[in-house]
């Protein structure tokens, strides 16, 4: 069984952007060191315009081969005039204003997106799944998701869009590792308790 891995960018206090979801404010800690790591441990994460900016296209997928997004999140890359951000992996967006995939290696989940994932999480791959974001997606799939790695970034929003846009429900996961950099930016990994 595949996993569903959360990972995401937040906030000291645990907001993934701002109260429209922007959270440019955090790309300023992406540095030499960080962007190390993003390489070494997950360059499928970097966009597919990030990759060719930084000469990073011949980089193999180290954790996932499949990444969902939510509408919100896939908006952000339709207004610069990218339509498969993640060209490298196989992409999903979850929603149901968009009637027809805007590109071909877009595959839109418009139903049952519970379903969807678990479909996919069945299926035969050594590589994981992302889940890419935003809030209510993550919300809505929180059920299924087996680990988290955050990446907190030293800033405090104070209100803005939460990690996870649901219902009040707890949900354990055991922390499994941590990594610090010297921007003050920490990398966190759980597990999911089953």
């Amino acid at each position: 069984m595949r996993k569903l891995t959360y990972f995401v960018a937040c906030s000291i206090d645990g907001f993934i952007g701002d109260p429209s979801g922007d959270a440019s404010s955090m790309y300023q800690f992406v540095n030499e060191e960080f962007l190390e790591f993003l390489k070494t441990e997950y360059p499928e994460t970097i966009s597919a315009e990030g990759r060719k900016m930084l000469g990073l296209e011949d980089l193999d997928s180290r954790q996932f081969d499949t990444v969902i997004q939510g509408r919100g999140s896939y908006q952000l890359a339709l207004d610069a005039n990218l339509t498969s951000p993640y060209g490298h992996l196989r992409e999903y967006v979850a929603t149901r204003s968009l009637e027809e995939s805007p590109d071909a290696n877009v595959t839109l989940i418009a139903d049952d997106l519970v379903g969807a994932i678990r479909e996919l999480k069945a299926e035969d791959s050594e590589l994981g799944i992302w889940l890419c974001g935003g809030s209510q997606l993550a919300g809505e799939l929180i059920d299924e998701v087996d680990e988290l790695v955050i990446k907190t970034y030293p800033q405090v929003y104070g209100s803005g869009m939460p990690m996870f846009g649901s219902h009040f429900a707890v949900t354990d996961f055991t922390l499994e590792s941590v990594r610090s950099f010297d921007n003050g930016v920490l990398v966190r990994k759980y597990v999911r308790k089953r």
